[in-house]
């Protein structure tokens, strides 16, 4: 007789699991069942500023020298070497390592000031300056990684290494869904337009390491099939799937009663997941039917399917749909030679559809409760990598200081925070490492990160691990 045969069972078992499931069903009906979802965390802590993340990842690290860190006393110093004092025992890549000079490399761009802050913003991001008054510019990231991929493994996962959780799977195992007919957590990828050198993305990025697969991101991407293998064969009709899929959740139900491995329920809550997406996402990822004003907005990438522009649209219909986080890259900003043509390509395909997204955001009074943060895992070098010229130059990894911004639930509107030394090198005010910035991020959707903890291989882990300040100056 097969192991799963429901007459397969002894008098003790039957009594023993079929206790267990009255208690669950008892309990179940009278509680609220949205609270014990994720089984050990799911409320708010405390009533949340946020109710999603729109996460706007540059991906290679932008310069914050050509963008948001104005340095004029630069100019004075054009080709001295940096001082030795200022560079410290700060390590560097192998890539400027064995160089005989370090070369202070000036910004070719041109800072104004903007807003009634008089943030200092650069000529490259035009339509960001004309949000200065929404957005807050933190000039004091730091980080200890200083290669792409534990950069990167870290600002998503806390961790250098790969295999723990990234935020957004921690915050769908701390909150659950606001749609059940839609992932919690989507990652999109966007197309530089130029020609880049771009890092690769592996997909533990948005995946939920050690947390059942059920937090994992859902990566959407351009084309017929927004998710991969989600729209039936030829020949096979809803009715038939439906009846396949009412099958198979029988199946998996037997394995469930027979060994109670989560997983199980895990994968019988997917299969069901992907059922319903398979209705509601190709209406959602439809962009047709948004007026010419909407594309005319984000810019002249905005009708190219995959484009950054395209994916800012898109990230607000999941924002509108309930998707509680939404984790759009962008890559290419990875400037080691020819950075002044290689930062204004990056700054053409993202500048005007991130100010479009927070203006539409506010208009559709979502940017009250939605969190966006714009940002790469490190800065660059003052000092030129390779060649400097007075109109070329390139700028190595930086993980001692760089700048991003946030907007939006509850962050403070046309504010600059933290401070960098005369040659943005070194953090001088209010330093902001990566785990202050997702301890932040969690504070703001209602979660204690000190509490959001999971228990894998006897150990209670956390996205902060024993770190993480919560960055109050910020917060209104």
């Amino acid at each position: 007789m097969h192991p799963l045969d429901p007459l397969h069972v002894t008098r003790r078992q039957f009594l023993g699991r079929t206790s267990l499931g009255i208690g669950s069903a008892a309990l179940a009906s009278l509680l609220n069942p949205q609270l014990f979802a994720n089984g050990i965390f799911s409320a708010p802590n405390f009533a949340p500023k946020a109710k999603r993340v729109i996460w706007l990842t540059q991906a290679g690290a932008p310069s914050q020298l050509e963008t948001f860190d104005y340095k004029p006393g630069l100019k004075a110093m054009f080709d001295k070497d940096i001082p030795a004092s200022v560079r410290g025992e700060q390590r560097l890549t192998g890539m400027t390592s064995g160089q005989a000079r370090f070369p202070i490399a000036p910004s070719v761009y041109n800072f104004s000031q903007h807003g009634k802050s008089g943030m200092w913003i650069s000529e490259l991001l035009p339509h960001t300056a004309k949000i200065a008054d929404e957005i807050c510019v933190v000039r004091s990231m730091h980080t200890e990684a200083i290669n792409h991929d534990p950069a990167m493994t870290l600002l998503q996962t806390g961790h250098q290494i790969g295999g723990r959780p990234s935020l957004g799977s921690w915050v769908s195992y701390g909150l659950g869904t606001m749609n059940e007919n839609l992932p919690t957590f989507v990652a999109l990828v966007s197309r530089p337009s130029g020609k880049t050198n771009a890092q690769p993305l592996h997909e533990r990025m948005w995946g939920s390491g050690f947390l059942p697969a059920k937090y994992q991101g859902v990566r959407f991407t351009p084309g017929k099939d927004p998710v991969l293998y989600l729209t039936n064969p030829a020949g096979i009709t809803d009715a038939r799937r439906r009846a396949m899929l009412d099958e198979l959740s029988e199946l998996n139900h037997l394995a469930l009663d027979q060994y109670q491995d989560p997983e199980t329920r895990n994968r019988i809550d997917q299969f069901e997941m992907a059922y319903r997406m398979q209705s509601s996402v190709p209406e959602l990822a439809d962009l047709s039917q948004e007026p010419e004003s909407v594309f005319e907005r984000y810019g002249p990438e905005a009708r190219k399917p995959g484009s950054y522009a395209a994916n800012c649209i898109l990230a607000r219909r999941l924002a509108e749909r309930g998707v509680r986080f939404i984790q759009l890259y962008h890559r290419g900003w990875d400037q080691h030679d020819n950075l002044p043509s290689g930062i204004k390509s990056q700054c053409y395909d993202t500048d005007q559809p991130s100010a479009a997204l927070i203006m539409e955001l506010k208009e559709r009074g979502l940017l009250e409760d939605t969190l966006v943060i714009w940002g790469g895992e490190f800065g660059r070098t003052v000092f030129s990598q390779g060649k400097l010229t007075a109109d070329n130059y390139g700028r190595d990894h930086h993980p001692r200081c760089f700048s991003i911004w946030m907007a939006g639930a509850g962050i403070k509107r046309g504010h600059v925070f933290g401070e960098t030394d005369d040659f943005s090198y070194n953090v001088v005010k209010d330093p902001v490492h990566i785990h202050d910035l997702n301890a932040t991020a969690l504070h703001l959707l209602g979660i204690d990160h000190t509490r959001l903890t999971y228990r894998y291989q006897g150990r209670d882990f956390r996205l902060t691990d024993v770190h993480g300040h919560i960055l109050t100056k910020i917060i209104a």
